[in-house]
Parts: C-alpha cells; sequence; structure tokens
C-alpha cells in the first residue's frame, strides 16, 4: 500500500496492476483491468475520518497505530493480509495515532495498536495489542458475524 494524495495505490492480488484506490467512493473499488475487487486500504485523520469510516458501506477495520510503535509496525502486515483476504467486504484504514489526536481521544485509546471493527460509524468490536494473524482473522470473523 502507497499513499498519494488523492487515495492510495493497491496492486491487484489477481493480475499484479497498480491502482488507484479513493480513501471514500460509493461502492468498491475493482482493479481497472481483470475487475477483481481489490483490497480497500487508507489512511485517515482527524479531519476525514467521518468520510472515510463513518460514511462507508461496509464495515471497516481501524487500526491507531503510530511510527514509533513496533508492535503497530508487526501488526501491519497482518492487516493488509486479512484486508486482501477480505477485498470486498472490509476496509482498512490506518490512523496515525501522532497526527490524529482527537480520534485517539475519542475512542479512548490508552495503548496502541488499537484496532476497531466499525459498522455503520458505530464501534462493534475491539482489540487492542499485536496479535498473531490467525487471532486477528477470528476475532474479525467473530465481529463481523451476522
Amino acid at each position: 500500500m502507497t499513499s498519494i494524495k488523492n487515495g492510495t495505490i493497491v496492486v491487484c492480488p489477481v493480475c499484479g496492476t497498480k491502482n488507484r484506490v479513493p480513501a471514500a467512493a460509493n461502492g468498491n473499488p475493482r482493479c481497472g483491468k481483470c475487475h477483481s475487487e481489490l483490497p480497500w486500504m487508507v489512511e485517515a485523520d482527524d479531519n476525514t475520518f467521518a468520510e472515510v469510516v463513518e460514511a462507508a458501506t461496509i464495515p471497516v477495520l481501524v487500526d491507531i497505530w503510530a511510527p514509533w510503535c513496533g508492535p503497530c509496525r508487526m501488526v501491519s502486515p497482518a492487516l493488509e493480509q486479512l484486508a486482501t483476504e477480505k477485498a470486498g467486504s472490509l476496509k482498512l484504514v490506518k490512523v496515525n495515532a501522532d497526527i490524529a489526536p482527537s480520534l485517539s481521544r475519542r475512542f479512548e485509546v490508552q495503548s496502541i495498536p488499537t484496532l476497531l471493527i466499525m459498522r455503520n460509524g458505530q464501534v462493534v468490536a475491539r482489540q487492542i495489542g499485536a496479535v498473531p494473524v490467525d487471532r486477528l482473522r477470528a476475532w474479525m470473523d467473530s465481529a463481523l458475524a451476522p
């Protein structure tokens, strides 16, 4: 995932084509070449959170992290893997706690990484700390179950 001003560049897991994925949009992103669903991985901050997360039409996995946090850097590849596995049904939004202090206060973040699953703008599950991908997958599947 590479951040750019008008979205994120995501490589299609099916054909390898690089695609620009907007931070917010109606519907889900698809590859411009093979039309496969793309992992939706973007960033948000205090100013863009409402548009990027709360207005999302699919569940959102919010990762509140910081660049100096070792466990945050360790869990990031697992989150990207899960976002790829759940392409079309989950959006991964990374929030840097250092540049989004209002969100950290709003969600009462005491330690990082703090992971939130949000649906329709509401927190439905919370995970604090870095855990292996299998535990993250089980937590996420449980939170997303109907």
